[in-house]
C-alpha cells in the first residue's frame, strides 16, 4: 500500500491478539496549523500533541462525514481552551492561553500547572442514525496522551496504549503517534462488560508497542509500515487495513459564515454590525478575519 512518509495515517490490525491500531506522522499539515499563531514552544508542542491525538482518534471512525472533536477546558488554568477536530482527513486546532500567566511558569511546566482543574471531552459525531457520542474525563496524568488513555479505559472500557512524539528540526515541527487497542471480544462494536487490562493477549501487545522510540515516530524517512513490522511482525501477523492522507483544513469561508449569521435574530445581527454596515468574524483556527458586507447580509 502506497502512503506518504508524512501527513498520513495508517490503520492496522493484529488479528491473533484481537487488537487494532493507528499510526500517524504529521509534517507540513501540522506546521501550517501551528503557524497560524505565534505560540511559545511549550504551548506549541501541547497543540502538536493534541492534533496528533485527534488524527489517530478520528481515524478510528469509518463512515465518511464523521467528525472527531477533542476539547480541553479548564477552570482558572493558564490554558483556557484547547480545541482540535478531524473530518475526512482534514485537521485543525487552536489553543487560547493567558500569556502573562504563562510567562510566570517554569521552563518545563507540568500538565497540571498549565491546565489546573480541567476536563477532556472527546466527541464522535457520526452520520445518522448513530448521531453524537461524547465522553468526558478529568484532565489528569503527565500528558494529554495519558488523559486520552484514561478516557478509553474509563468511558469506553477499552485497554489502550498511546505514544506521541514531537520533534523540531530546522525550524519545522513533526509529530508521530501510535495508538493500539485491545478488543476483548474480537469484534468492533460489541458490548464490553468490563475491561480486562491483564489479559495475556493485551499484555504482549502493550509491551511490544511500548518499545517504540520517539525518534522512530518522528523520522520522516521511516515508512509507517516499517514501524509496524519492527514492533509486531516477529511474533504476530500485522495487517495493514487502509491509509489516509491528512491536510490542514479549516471549514470557515464566507458562505458558511453568512449562513451561520443568517440564523441569528435581527437584533443580534444589528449588534454585530460595525459603523460601515459590515460584520467581521475572526476564525481562531486559521487566524483569518472574514468580513461580511452589509449588502450580502440582506440577501
Amino acid at each position: 500500500m502506497e502512503i506518504g512518509l508524512t501527513d498520513s495515517i495508517l490503520s492496522f490490525a493484529i488479528p491473533a491478539k484481537n487488537c487494532r491500531g493507528r499510526v500517524v506522522r504529521l509534517g507540513p499539515a501540522l506546521d501550517e496549523i501551528l503557524a497560524a499563531h505565534s505560540y511559545p514552544p511549550v504551548i506549541r508542542d501541547i497543540l502538536a500533541e493534541a492534533v496528533c491525538l485527534t488524527a489517530m482518534l478520528g481515524a478510528l471512525m469509518k463512515e465518511e462525514g464523521s467528525q472527531l472533536t477533542l476539547q480541553a477546558q479548564t477552570e482558572a488554568g493558564v490554558i483556557d481552551l484547547l480545541a482540535c477536530d478531524y473530518k475526512d482527513g482534514a485537521l485543525r486546532g487552536y489553543v487560547a492561553f493567558d500569556r502573562e500567566r504563562f510567562a510566570a511558569q517554569p521552563a518545563e511546566p507540568s500538565l497540571m500547572s498549565l491546565f489546573g482543574k480541567g476536563y477532556l471531552a472527546i466527541t464522535f459525531d457520526l452520520p445518522q442514525p448513530r448521531g453524537r457520542n461524547q465522553g468526558i474525563v478529568p484532565l489528569e496524568g503527565g500528558s494529554l496522551s495519558e488523559a486520552v488513555q484514561n478516557y478509553f479505559f474509563q468511558s469506553e472500557q477499552i485497554p489502550t496504549l498511546i505514544r506521541v512524539a514531537i520533534d523540531e528540526t530546522d525550524g519545522r515541527i513533526s509529530a508521530g503517534g501510535l495508538l493500539v487497542q485491545h478488543l476483548p471480544e474480537g469484534e468492533e462494536g460489541r458490548e464490553r462488560l468490563h475491561a480486562q487490562i491483564d489479559h495475556p493477549e493485551w499484555e504482549h501487545v502493550e509491551i511490544m508497542g511500548s518499545s517504540i522510540r520517539p525518534e522512530e515516530l518522528t523520522d520522516i524517512a521511516l515508512p509507517l509500515e516499517d514501524i509496524l513490522w519492527r514492533l509486531f511482525s516477529e511474533s504476530d501477523e500485522v495487517r495493514v487495513l487502509s491509509g489516509k492522507a491528512c491536510v490542514k483544513g479549516c471549514r470557515c469561508n464566507e458562505d458558511h459564515i453568512r449562513d451561520v449569521i443568517a440564523r441569528f435574530p435581527k437584533a443580534d445581527k444589528d449588534d454585530m454590525v460595525d459603523e460601515r454596515g459590515n460584520i467581521a468574524i475572526d476564525c481562531a483556527f486559521c487566524s483569518k478575519t472574514f468580513t461580511i458586507t452589509g449588502a450580502s447580509l440582506n440577501n
